[in-house]
């Protein structure tokens, strides 16, 4: 059996950053509505980067500890197609700001060293059992604050039954990924600051060559397995 690992690039505030994503083949574009983040973009710049994108890939807006009220108020300007929660939220806050705007959603766990395996499980279980528009766990590594920090965390801690159904983030570049999906091979993987030139700034090159790296290691893993 074939695996292509679908690949999303956060951080976007450029329509030509978007533009060339969208060329190289990413399947999922996420927008930052979180303020204090460099890579914040208003709802309504984000609108008009969502009205480019063609279909079959995914729009996903990041949220950090944000009210029910404030994301609809988001999403009623910028209709993005998952939701991302990357900060305290709880399991009932999640599923209900879900259920409220109709939206699928992720859940962004940040892992340290004393997370085990088990937990993890439990995470994926309680979240599945919660709500049917609970779509995956995407983990990151823990930094202060809530993500783009650059760091990778312990793989290993990433159970081998749960990885086939993670969004794989955390200090990603075209340097790593490629370990990163022969130890790992997560469903999906996610990048922002390893295809940057600054802070909510894309280098079109790095992009090119993350998104090239991405399909050479599924292309030389599925060779293998022929």
């Amino acid at each position: 059996m074939t695996h292509r690992t679908r690949i999303k690039i956060c951080g976007l505030t450029r329509a030509e950053d978007l533009q060339v994503a969208i060329a190289a083949g990413v399947d999922a574009l996420g927008f930052v509505f979180y303020p204090a983040s460099p890579r914040y973009i208003a709802p309504s710049a984000a609108a008009a980067l969502i009205a480019a994108i063609p279909p079959f890939v995914s729009s996903v807006g990041l949220f950090v500890n944000a009210s029910a009220d404030d994301i609809a108020a988001v999403l009623a300007q910028a209709p993005v197609s998952i939701l991302q929660f990357h900060g305290d939220e709880t399991v009932e806050h999640c599923c209900a700001v879900a259920k409220l705007v109709n939206r699928p959603f992720m859940r962004a766990i940040r892992v340290h060293s004393g997370l085990r395996a088990e937990d993890l499980l439990k995470y994926e279980r309680d979240y599945r059992a919660a709500s049917h528009l609970f779509a995956g766990l995407l983990l990151d590594a823990y930094v202060d604050g809530y993500g783009g920090g650059g760091k990778v965390f312990d793989w290993a801690l990433i159970p081998k039954e749960l990885a086939p159904q993670v969004v794989l983030s955390g200090g990603l570049s075209v340097q790593n990924v490629t370990e990163a999906l022969v130890s790992v091979r997560p469903y999906a993987i996610d990048v922002s600051s390893g295809v940057e030139h600054s802070k909510g700034i894309k280098d079109a090159a790095k992009i090119r060559a993350f998104i090239s790296a991405v399909q050479a290691a599924d292309q030389a893993a599925n060779a293998s397995q022929v």
